[in-house]
């Protein structure tokens, strides 16, 4: 029905470790978006319905948004619930890491990941993977998301019809997140099979666009609109852009986890802006949190590896500076500057 995404070895492989895991813990990046908290669900139930104890342990919050996401109430947060997650890791047979390619960008749970003796398989589709401390790897950079990359393994696996409304609209939701509402990275037209056959289980995609995009605070609408007329600037003659976020300006807003999702993509709509970049206060860590989003062929994971400490995909990356905000934003201007000559050749 589907492209097989695994070799007829990595599939062996897979299942070996299914079968010898009594315990199982399924675990996200940092910040977990609708891809990591979606994918995570869909994954989680696909192995409790094989009767594997599984738990999903994320490093911190997802963004309140998601709250809605059916199964979202399964996570345990290692920051909040260090005693529980930590005995969870380390009692694991199996681990699954989710949606990231490297330990660091689980920040402090890496630790008790790398440590514990758990087998572990990542699951992503970010390049690069370190698969230095994995018995198996399933990295494909070519899907839109990892939760495409989930139901096209439940699909090879033979779980197709074993899967729950609730799984299926974690999975959607996932998919539509990180594609921007299938706005990017989603030109393969297996997707929408994929979508197609989610449709099957009784999901409402409408509903679940409204609980993700039209499901936000009065504050978040009064955030934007000060980003949009206070703090949006552009560059290379209006080819890119930036907009900062300070705690203060969070603050002022009343901000919680989410409401500034979204925000990076808004610029792109200007006629020929190509890049769009946002730095923000983080409210938990001296960082400045850094988000890239591009149109047509500008590589924003190659300035994001350059100059943020970041990477990710061609028109959606991140970094992170551990320096303050003037120092943030001329670091900005300085890859803006070096990026010029592609600014002005790339398409949209």
């Amino acid at each position: 029905m589907l492209t097989p995404l695994l070799t007829n070895k990595e599939l062996f492989t897979l299942l070996q470790l299914i079968k010898e895991a009594r315990r199982i813990v399924v675990c996200a990046h940092r910040s977990p978006d609708g891809d990591a908290l979606g994918a995570s669900i869909g994954w989680t139930c696909y192995l409790r319905g094989l009767r594997k104890t599984t738990n999903i342990v994320m490093p911190n919050a997802f963004p309140d948004f998601l709250r809605s996401m059916p199964g979202a109430g399964m996570a345990v947060l290692f920051d909040k619930q260090n005693e529980l997650s930590s005995h969870l890791i380390h009692e694991a047979d199996l681990i699954f890491c989710l949606d990231f390619n490297a330990l660091s960008r689980l920040e402090g749970m890496g630790e008790d990941i790398a440590r514990a003796k758990a087998k572990k398989v990542i699951i992503d589709h970010h390049l690069d993977p370190d698969s230095s401390f994995t018995s198996l790897t399933i990295s494909h950079p070519e899907c839109s998301s990892t939760c495409e990359i989930i139901f096209r393994l439940i699909e090879q696996l033979g779980g197709f019809d074993a899967i729950s409304h609730d799984a299926a609209a974690a999975i959607y939701t996932g998919m539509m997140t990180d594609t921007g509402g299938f706005t990017y990275n989603s030109n393969n037209p297996e997707i929408y099979t994929i979508i197609s056959l989610l449709l099957t289980k009784g999901i409402d995609k409408d509903q679940l666009y409204r609980n993700v995009f039209n499901n936000y605070t009065e504050s978040r609408i009064r955030l934007m609109g000060y980003v949009l007329f206070e703090k949006l600037r552009f560059l290379a003659d209006g080819r890119a852009s930036l907009f900062t976020l300070t705690r203060s300006d969070l603050d002022r807003f009343h901000y919680i986890r989410g409401d500034a999702e979204g925000f990076v993509n808004l610029p792109l709509q200007v006629r020929g802006n190509k890049l769009s970049i946002s730095l923000r206060e983080d409210t938990e860590t001296d960082l400045i949190r850094v988000s890239l989003r591009s149109v047509g062929n500008f590589p924003c994971n190659k300035m994001a590896t350059e100059f943020f400490n970041g990477g990710g995909h061609a028109n959606a990356s991140g970094g992170r500076l551990p320096w303050p905000m003037e120092s943030a934003i001329a670091t900005v201007e300085k890859a803006v500057e070096a990026y010029l000559p592609l600014l002005k050749t790339s398409t949209t």
